[in-house]
């Protein structure tokens, strides 16, 4: 999609914006991986409760696990706040945190090799788990040809930087979300590219599927490709181990059977990915996301009523 010219405060904002990263991420590269994950961490800690997405991230906490009491709630908000912190700090640093740094522990590798190994694509999956840019970092190392997904930053010259930062730690190939994306991503496919995507946000034109026993929607995107290449549909999750180091797990694929039904097939795929991402925030539920506004209006009323 093309960009309309802004106007010269608009632009003069945005360059502001990119000069603002900017210092910030030279704050955090002259400094050792650890300390600048701590201090990161350190910082949302104090800021994240005083922001808005505060009270998004405690809704969604209370929607996931209703029962869950409000000590227990409190102790994961701190949490949540300190790992997206890490994180802030931590994609500054991206470099310094691919498996052959030592930092990143790959378990069920053999899943990715065999895909890079096929020449055919494959559809990776995952959510917005620990630092997740770790996983990008794995896919380039196992040897997979990969288009990456993401959704292009507001800001021109903070998405050429973001842009920039991945190419340092070997991500190469990505693709803009949205309909423009998805036909770069079916030319890539068709040559045997594989595509990565994070399917854990919500996405109102998405398919209705349970999620912690709450109806969300859910982008169908990757069964579609899925089921359209015949490929698998393999999941992948990121966990914070301490500090700044990770483990990523590769699983075996949760791609739907091509029945011949595509609504249902559809459908079932999409509630894999559901059940997938629900099984792995339960595990890390300090991890993940929160402050996203993952489920539809009237689940976020339905609280209001209950107070």
């Amino acid at each position: 999609m093309t960009r309309s010219r802004p106007s010269l405060s608009q632009d003069l904002i945005w360059r502001l914006e990119a000069l603002g990263l900017d210092l910030l991420g030279l704050f955090f590269r002259l400094m050792p991986v650890e300390l600048a994950s701590t201090l990161g961490g350190a910082a949302l800690r104090l800021i994240g409760p005083l922001s808005g997405a505060h009270k998004t991230a405690e809704r969604n906490l209370r929607i996931a696990f209703p029962h869950m009491d409000k000590a227990e709630r409190d102790r994961l908000l701190v949490a949540q706040w300190d790992n997206l912190g890490r994180l802030t700090a931590e994609f500054q640093l991206m470099h310094r945190l691919t498996p052959a740094t030592g930092r990143v522990e790959i378990v069920g590798g053999e899943h990715l090799r065999a895909v890079a190994q096929s020449g055919k694509p494959a559809v990776l999956i995952s959510g917005h788990f620990s630092n997740w840019e770790v996983m990008a970092a794995v896919i380039v190392h196992l040897g997979v040809r990969c288009d990456v997904t993401y959704r292009a930053a507001n800001n021109p010259y903070i998405d050429a930087r973001i842009i920039e930062t991945r190419r340092r730690y070997g991500v190469t190939l990505m693709a803009p979300k949205g309909e423009t994306g998805s036909r770069e991503v079916m030319r890539a496919m068709n040559q045997g590219v594989s595509v990565a995507l994070l399917n854990d946000q919500k996405f109102n034109q998405g398919l209705a599927a349970p999620f912690f026993g709450v109806t969300a929607h859910t982008a169908p995107g990757p069964t579609r490709f899925a089921l359209k290449f015949g490929c698998p549909m393999i999941p992948m999750c990121v966990e914070r181990t301490e500090g700044a180091r990770f483990r990523v797990t590769i699983y075996e694929s949760i791609a739907p059977p091509n029945t011949g039904d595509r609504t249902a097939d559809i459908e079932q795929g999409v509630r894999n990915v559901n059940a997938f991402i629900e099984a792995r925030v339960r595990e890390r539920p300090d991890q993940w996301f929160w402050t996203h506004k993952r489920w539809p209006s009237e689940a976020y009323a339905a609280l209001e009523d209950e107070a």
